[in-house]
């Protein structure tokens, strides 16, 4: 199982100094972010895409290229590539040079974002924001998979005898996870293709998760890809800790009171009581966290939000050092417990290379083992 952290980029001031950090220091901070992912020995590091103020990673690809050069182990991820509103034929080429230059630590999760403003900015009307999601998809696939792909949609201008260049490291795609907060047409996609599937997980109660979870589990063995305990499955998350959990929640109080997104709403109680958001001890972190399989399975991908609502970059560091202390190593060895074996365990190129390879080879000749 991997685990990771994923940021939103997102420039707001620190409530308890009234520091607004800089463009420039919410980059580099970011930066120093990923590099510490790697350093306490956590798997995955991956950026959302915003357009538009206060959040920055408007390139993600651009920010992953330079942290594959400064990294050595650690998988380089979005969350998410916003599918409806850049040219797939962009996408394609940004990944696979990303491929090459991270020796394959690189995969992609696709969503339709969140801002409304952003669809006619880039030329698109988001009433289309479901058909723009299949069609782009769709041609991203082919981009990816054939040597000359000739096409004609709605959404774009046709391509003829196109050939993406740089190809996909190996010859092998990025793996794909379809990333959502609520639409279950997007569980649906990646259930049709056989993709991952990206629960946000940051907003929405347990009920919510655990039904577009088991959507995409019956629809991924509808489709003929295996059994629903084989479908690849993600989930967001979002924690503060302190060893003593009553530290914890006076500490992140003013964040969450101010944060954009769901500052002056819901109480921190209400909402860590009705959402995944765990504000307390490492040991609360770990019940909580395990407690998820509990409603969607075995699953792949577990990440977490930790650097937002104007968090200054030492106390992010400092949470990553408890992940990467306390509670992972915990959650490694709680979530292998009981863990079926015919549960995948979450998809990288090594791994997907390997079983191409022995696809090719297929079984041992009976009569020549006789």
């Amino acid at each position: 199982m991997q685990f990771g952290i994923f940021t939103v980029g997102d420039v707001t001031p620190d409530p308890t100094t009234n520091h607004e950090p800089t463009e420039n220091e919410r980059i580099l901070a970011t930066v120093e972010i990923a590099k510490k992912v790697e350093e306490v020995g956590l798997d995955v590091f991956a950026t959302g895409e915003h357009h538009n103020p206060p959040f920055v990673p408007s390139s993600p690809t651009t920010l992953l290229g330079y942290i594959a050069a400064i990294t050595e182990r650690i998988v380089l991820s979005t969350s998410t590539t916003l599918i409806t509103t850049n040219d797939p034929v962009k996408i394609a080429e940004d990944f696979s040079v990303l491929q090459h230059l991270s020796n394959g630590r690189t995969d992609v999760m696709l969503g339709r974002g969140n801002t409304g403003p952003v669809y006619p900015w880039f030329g698109q009307d988001i009433r289309e924001a479901i058909p723009l999601t299949v069609e782009h998809y769709g041609l991203l696939r082919r981009l990816w998979r054939e040597e000359v792909v000739d096409w004609e949609g709605k959404f774009r201008g046709p391509l003829q005898g196109f050939t993406l260049a740089p190809r996909p490291l190996d010859g092998l795609p990025p793996f794909v996870w379809h990333g959502s907060i609520r639409t279950p047409e997007v569980a649906e996609l990646a259930a049709f293709h056989g993709d991952g599937f990206f629960a946000n997980h940051i907003f929405w109660p347990a009920s919510h998760t655990a039904r577009m979870v088991e959507l995409y589990r019956s629809r991924f063995e509808h489709y003929g890809h295996g059994p629903p305990s084989q479908a690849i499955v993600g989930l967001g998350g979002q924690v503060f800790m302190r060893p003593k959990s009553q530290d914890a929640v006076n500490e992140f109080r003013p964040y969450f009171d101010n944060a954009p997104v769901y500052g002056h709403g819901p109480s921190l109680e209400d909402f860590t009581t009705l959402t995944p958001l765990t504000v307390g001890s490492p040991a609360q972190v770990i019940e909580r966290t395990l407690g998820f399989r509990e409603y969607a399975g075995d699953y792949q991908r577990q990440l977490f939000l930790i650097d937002h609502a104007g968090l200054p970059l030492k106390t992010v560091l400092e949470q990553l050092d408890i992940l990467g202390e306390d509670v992972v190593p915990v959650l490694r060895k709680e979530f292998a417990v009981g863990r079926p074996a015919d549960v995948p365990a979450a998809p990288t190129h090594q791994s997907r290379l390997q079983a191409l390879e022995l696809e090719d080879t297929g079984p041992p000749d009976e009569a020549q083992d006789t």
